[in-house]
This record gives C-alpha cells, sequence and structure tokens, in this order.
C-alpha cells in the first residue's frame, strides 16, 4: 500500500521534477558542452517535452507555437527599436544625452540618474521595450566615463524590472487587478509606494554586492562597435538635448498618452470611437516605435545632413548583431511553451488547494513558484490569481496588496526559462553562470523586497 502511495505521489510531483531535470540538461549543454544557447533551449524543450509525456507530434507543435508567440511579440519591437537606438547613437542623440548627464549629474550620482530615468520611462513600457531603448544610452555613459557597462546598465535594468512588477499598465498589475477585481488606482497608488523602496535599495544599494559575487562580469571589456556609434558628427549638426530626449523618449510619450486616454474614458478594453481608435492604434507598442524610428530618420539622420544610405547603414548594422538573440529568445518562448503545455502550473495548483496560510504570503508563494517552474512572470501572475481567488473570498484581504503580491512573486529569480535572462545576459555579453550571480539574484532581491513591503503596508493600512 505504501509502495502504491509513493508511486502516486512520484507521479503527482513528475512535472516539477522534469522541470529540475530541464534546466539540469540545459545548463550541462551550454556550460559543459559549450553548445550554443539557441540550440541547446531547443534540444532541452524536446527532451523536457517527452519526459513529461507528452505525445511526440504535440511537442513539435507546442515548440514552434512557443518560438512564434514569443517572437510574434518582441521581435517587431527588437528590430524596430535597436533601429532607433542606433540612429540615436550616430545621429549624436545618445552623445548629447549622456553628456548632459554628466554635467548635470557627475560620475557620483550618475548611476542615481540613470535609475530615475529610467524608471519614469520602464513606467509606460514594457521591459524589453525599455531596455532595447535604454541600453544604447546607457553603454554610451559608461564608455564617456571609462567605467564598467555594469555599472551603468544594471541599475537602469533593475528599475526597469521593478516597474514591470508593480506598475499598472504593465500587463501583469493590470490583469490581476482585473481578475481580483482590485481597484487599479489603488494598486497603481500602493504599487509607488512599494516600487520606489524598492528600486532605492535594490538599485542603490544591493548592486554593490555584485562586483564582489562575479568579479569577472564587471571586469569583462565588451564589443560596443554595435550599440555605441563611432560615427563622428560635426559641431554644427549636432543635435541639441532636448531634440535627442524626445526622440528617444517618443515612443513612451505616444504609449503613455494612449494609457492616460484609456485610463480617463475607463475603456481599456476596446475604443468605442474614432478618436479612441487611432490613439490606441498610435500608443500600440510597435506602431509607436515605427513613429519614433521615422522621426529619428528625419531628427538624427536627414537633419544632421546624413544620406538616407547613411541612415540605412545604420539600420542594417543595428539589425545584425540581435538575429542570434532573436534565436535565443524564440527557443527560450519554446521551452517555457513546453512547461506551461505539460502542466507545470497544474501541478502547483494542486498543491495549494485548500491551504489557510495568509493570503498575502500565499499569494506571493504560488506566484513565485509558478515563474521559477515555467519562466513567463505574466504567466505566473495570471495563473495565480485563479489558485487565490476563490481563498480570498472566505478573507478581508485588501485586493490592491494581494495584486501586488502576486506580481512581486512572478519577477523571483529569472533564470533559462525566462525570455529576460537570455535578454540580459546577450546585451550585457554575459555567461550563463555571470547572469546568474547578477542578474538572477537581483530579481529574487527586487521580489524579497517587494513583498517585505507589502507586508508592512498590510499592517499600517
Amino acid at each position: 500500500m505504501r509502495q502504491k502511495e509513493c508511486v502516486e505521489m512520484f507521479g503527482e510531483f513528475w512535472p516539477l521534477i522534469s522541470v529540475v531535470l530541464g534546466v539540469v540538461v540545459l545548463l550541462f549543454l551550454i556550460i559543459k558542452c559549450k553548445i550554443n544557447a539557441f540550440i541547446s533551449l531547443i534540444v532541452t524543450s524536446i527532451f523536457t517535452g517527452v519526459i513529461l509525456g507528452m505525445p511526440l507530434e504535440k511537442i513539435v507543435e507546442t515548440v514552434e507555437k512557443g518560438m512564434g508567440s514569443t517572437l510574434g511579440s518582441v521581435a517587431i519591437i527588437f528590430g524596430l527599436g535597436a533601429i532607433l537606438g542606433e540612429l540615436l547613437a550616430d545621429g549624436g542623440g545618445a552623445n548629447r544625452i549622456a553628456d548632459t548627464f554628466i554635467d548635470k549629474f557627475g560620475e557620483k550620482y550618475i548611476k542615481w540618474a540613470m535609475i530615475l530615468a529610467s524608471f519614469i520611462i520602464g513606467i509606460a513600457l514594457f521591459f524589453e521595450v525599455g531596455l532595447v531603448l535604454l541600453i544604447p544610452l546607457a553603454f554610451t555613459i559608461a564608455k564617456r566615463l571609462g567605467v564598467s557597462h555594469m555599472k551603468i546598465g544594471i541599475p537602469m535594468a533593475i528599475a526597469l524590472s521593478v516597474t514591470h512588477g508593480f506598475l499598472p499598465p504593465h500587463p501583469g498589475p493590470v490583469v490581476i487587478a482585473k481578475e481580483l477585481n482590485a481597484n487599479l488606482g489603488q494598486v497603481l497608488f500602493y504599487g509607488l509606494i512599494v516600487a520606489v523602496p524598492t528600486v532605492v535599495i535594490v538599485g542603490g544599494l544591493l548592486v554593490k554586492l555584485l562586483p564582489k559575487l562575479s568579479p569577472s562580469a564587471y571586469s569583462k571589456e565588451i564589443d560596443m562597435t554595435n550599440i555605441v556609434s563611432e560615427v563622428s558628427i560635426e559641431e554644427k549638426y549636432q543635435p541639441g538635448f532636448r531634440l535627442s530626449v524626445f526622440t528617444a523618449l517618443l515612443p513612451v510619450i505616444l504609449m503613455l498618452f494612449a494609457t492616460i486616454v484609456q485610463m480617463i474614458t475607463g475603456h481599456q478594453d476596446a475604443a468605442t470611437n474614432q478618436f479612441e481608435s487611432i490613439i490606441y492604434f498610435i500608443g500600440n507598442a510597435p506602431i509607436a516605435m515605427l513613429i519614433a524610428l521615422l522621426f529619428a530618420m528625419y531628427s538624427m539622420g536627414i537633419r544632421r545632413k546624413r544620406t538616407m544610405n547613411q541612415i540605412m547603414d545604420s539600420a542594417t548594422s543595428a539589425i545584425i548583431p540581435i538575429g542570434m538573440m532573436l534565436l535565443i529568445l524564440g527557443a527560450g518562448g519554446s521551452f517555457k511553451e513546453i512547461l506551461i503545455d505539460g502542466g507545470v502550473g497544474k501541478t502547483i495548483e494542486h498543491m495549494f488547494v485548500g491551504s489557510s496560510m495568509s493570503p498575502i504570503l500565499l499569494a506571493w508563494i504560488v506566484s513565485a513558484l509558478l515563474r521559477i517552474a515555467q519562466g513567463s512572470a505574466t504567466v505566473a501572475a495570471i495563473s495565480t490569481t485563479g489558485i487565490v481567488l476563490p481563498l480570498l473570498q472566505a478573507t478581508d484581504a485588501n485586493l490592491a496588496l494581494v495584486t501586488l503580491a502576486i506580481g512581486a512573486g512572478s519577477i523571483i529569480f529569472s533564470h533559462v526559462n525566462d525570455t529576460g535572462f537570455w535578454i540580459f545576459k546577450e546585451y550585457f555579453g554575459l555567461t550563463v553562470k555571470e547572469t546568474f550571480l547578477t542578474w538572477s539574484v537581483l530579481e529574487t532581491a527586487i521580489s524579497v523586497c517587494g513583498l517585505v513591503f507589502v507586508l508592512i503596508l498590510n499592517m499600517i493600512i
């Protein structure tokens, strides 16, 4: 009888065991066998699908689906964003912004300037979009000051990650609030109270530990030629600071304006008239990026007396380096989809049915486990709502705080099944080990800090 129970328990937890085995295989292929991350992720996805017991034809479909859905959401944004960043750099805009920042804040406070700028920009942009837009600026500042690209880039990425996890209009907080029927205004208000000290602690203080955890990440020299421009612009054709900032922030302005209109009208789901349709259209991330790119072709190209051939050369040089990155991101999406379709989320859901734990703490734990297991912060957040929703009906828990707890859990320990992990690794030129010791550690710190501040708020209000 006991043997039967053991077998049943083993079968019940097999999806979670499969995740662990899949991650071990992936790390072995990348670290020990030195196989390219794209190939390793595809092999691991198929292997994990097999041990999860998925039909072979279903595995192929799921891999293709994961690749397609991931690239469908990021390829256009990445492509347009990379070109926009290159035009801003080649047109002298990135240098102008960097010089002004350095003059105003000095080297001593440049980190805080980057945190502030990234936090403001990150409120309106998806994490990936913000990263693509700000990387050229961060690396330009790093090169100008002669410091490690990590010193400037890490605080920027932290600020973007915090806004992604805690603040509407990002998809995670918005969807969670909607599913839990939480007040979105409260979520935004409490989210800011949680986000600001989290950014200060993690982005301003804890980052000082990273050079000790991974000295090699900070000491290595990476090729910035594809990110930081070497194009020389005559002084009389150099763009002004305001024009440079406007060009860089135009996608943010367009998306933020659309978001404000949505919040004022209350028509988040769909437009109700032609005016709203137009505003929502131009505020859509790919369209906003395209409009900004077309404007940059003028402001950082034609107006700088650059020929169209020169402008297109900048576009080409921006696209070439991101080819492998896009393949890696797509393969990461395949791995994530295998875990989702393989029933990992359902296993975790079953574990917590009937739990009497504090709703806020339970929400965070479930969200964290789902995030670690299948990689996607948004999927983890959405899935958690379905698990904790029945429990909330019997409690008087503050729904806005539960929303934030789920958001905090959904960003914990970004690793090999998370698209953001590979984005960070490739952009910063890190090894898998270095990415674990920097990015994964920081994401975990953000998650834990977020939970702590949510619990403190829960005691006060």
